[in-house]
C-alpha cells in the first residue's frame, strides 16, 4: 500500500484557495486529500495532480449543497 501524499504546487494553492473561501474545516481538509489521492491512485498517478485536488473539491461542494 502506497501512502505517498505528494501534491504539486498548483493543487496546493487549489485546495488553500478552497480552504479560506469556502470555509471548509480541518477534517474537510483531511477528507478532499484522501479523495484526491483515491482519484490520482485511480489515475495511475504516483502523485496528487491539481486536476485531482479540483474534482474533490467539487465533490466536497456538492455534498455541502445536497446535505445542508
Amino acid at each position: 500500500m502506497r501512502v505517498c501524499r505528494q501534491i504539486d504546487a498548483e493543487g496546493t494553492g487549489y485546495l488553500e484557495h478552497a480552504m479560506e473561501e469556502m470555509n471548509f474545516s480541518a477534517r474537510t481538509h483531511d477528507r478532499i486529500l484522501k479523495v484526491a489521492r483515491t482519484l490520482a491512485d485511480l489515475g495511475g498517478s504516483p502523485e496528487i495532480r491539481s486536476n485531482d485536488v479540483l474534482e474533490a473539491i467539487q465533490f466536497r461542494s456538492l455534498d455541502r449543497k445536497l446535505f445542508s
